[in-house]
């Protein structure tokens, strides 16, 4: 099925950061991107989202509605990887994410609670979710962090087998609880790193952080946590020349680089297609400094993965723009604020927090 994947701005919470943090905002309403991603009128990328929905027969664990079921879309997408942002409030003031005044926050009671969370992650793992990716906002900024990683990671799915608890944090905060972050349970961290220099980073991120950040990456990399991952923003005349000392310095640090095409998805509305580094044009300036061997059997992972000179080390590309990954697209996103979404983009979204609110148990979700 051929299908067209627009963007909109919400006036609601929503996912805004292309880091992975899933920062809800709220935002003026405004339909479109505002800017010409393919170069031809509004932008419009054409992708192909999987296959028509298999019948309920043909579906893996039968028929849908029952607990236990996948979680099945209605393009035959069978979702392993739940998204949950625990707060929508960030200790940065990153130029592609937010305007430098910041937000309107969402209200405390507004907030999922631990309980809530742990309700809706329950149902998810008895339906097949096999990930739960905690993000923000920032979320080291949410007191009860510890706790819910514990709680999340003792969950099993329908055959029992645990699930794997992962954070996209941006680093600041995170050498004061990582270890109880392990001890808890946390398996997996990626962790923001647009620019090694000070002076970038502070205009980058209204924030004078880069040694909170890379004290962070230190105690990452002394953790058992693997993979550790990083992930930069590539942007034209801001960071592209520093590509190769991000890898570098990734490698170093026993961790991989990941690159981000830059995303239409800043509350300023200030996003510039000239400004986003292709993807093409990553790998041409990598493959200056290494030979790039691409990995296969990339499955519902959002980058594409290669080898540095053989390996083992390895870089990662997500082409969210020029390479829409929708079609094994594997994830799921769950607001600050309670709201279910399939997408980035998505038009609609399911309000869990009403259902939670007004039934206590688990029948309503």
């Amino acid at each position: 099925m051929r299908t067209r994947c627009r963007g909109s701005w919400w006036s609601g919470s929503r996912p805004s950061c292309p880091c992975g943090s899933g920062r809800p905002r709220r935002t003026a309403a405004r339909r479109g991107w505002g800017s010409d991603v393919t170069g031809a009128g509004r932008t419009a990328v054409p992708v192909t989202i999987g296959a028509p929905r298999p019948a309920p027969e043909a579906m893996p664990g039968g028929p849908s509605g029952r607990r236990g079921d996948p979680l099945v879309d209605t393009f035959g997408r069978v979702h392993r990887d739940l998204r949950i942002s625990l707060t929508d409030r960030c200790s940065l003031r990153c130029t592609y994410c937010m305007p430098a005044e910041g937000m309107a926050w969402l209200a405390a009671p507004s907030i999922l609670s631990a309980d809530e969370i742990v309700r809706v992650a329950r149902v998810c793992a008895q339906d097949g979710i096999t990930t739960f990716r905690l993000t923000g906002g920032e979320p080291l900024l949410r007191p009860d962090l510890v706790d819910l990683v514990a709680r999340l990671s003792a969950l099993r799915g329908p055959s029992g087998d645990p699930v794997q608890v992962a954070m996209t944090t941006n680093g600041i905060r995170l050498g004061a609880v990582l270890d109880q972050l392990v001890a808890a349970g946390l398996h997996r961290l990626n962790i923001s790193l647009d620019t090694l220099r000070p002076d970038r980073f502070h205009a980058l991120t209204r924030r004078d952080r880069l040694d909170d950040v890379l004290e962070g990456i230190a105690a990452a990399a002394a953790s058992p946590l693997r993979p550790l991952k990083l992930n930069a923003v590539a942007m034209r005349g801001v960071n592209d020349d520093e590509l190769v000392d991000l890898v570098e310095f990734a490698v170093a640090h026993g961790a991989q680089m990941r690159f981000i095409e830059q995303m239409p998805l800043d509350a300023g509305h200030t996003w510039d297609r000239g400004r986003m580094v292709t993807r093409d044009e990553m790998l041409a300036a990598l493959a200056e400094r290494w030979t790039l061997t691409p990995l296969p059997g990339r499955g519902g992972a959002p980058a594409e993965t290669f080898l540095l000179d053989g390996g083992p080390d390895r870089v990662g590309v997500i082409a969210a723009v020029t390479a829409p990954f929708c079609g094994a697209c594997d994830r799921l996103r769950l607001t600050a604020d309670g709201q279910l979404r399939s997408c980035l983009f998505a038009t609609s979204e399911l309000d869990l927090r009403s259902v939670l609110r007004d039934q206590p148990g688990l029948d309503g979700l």
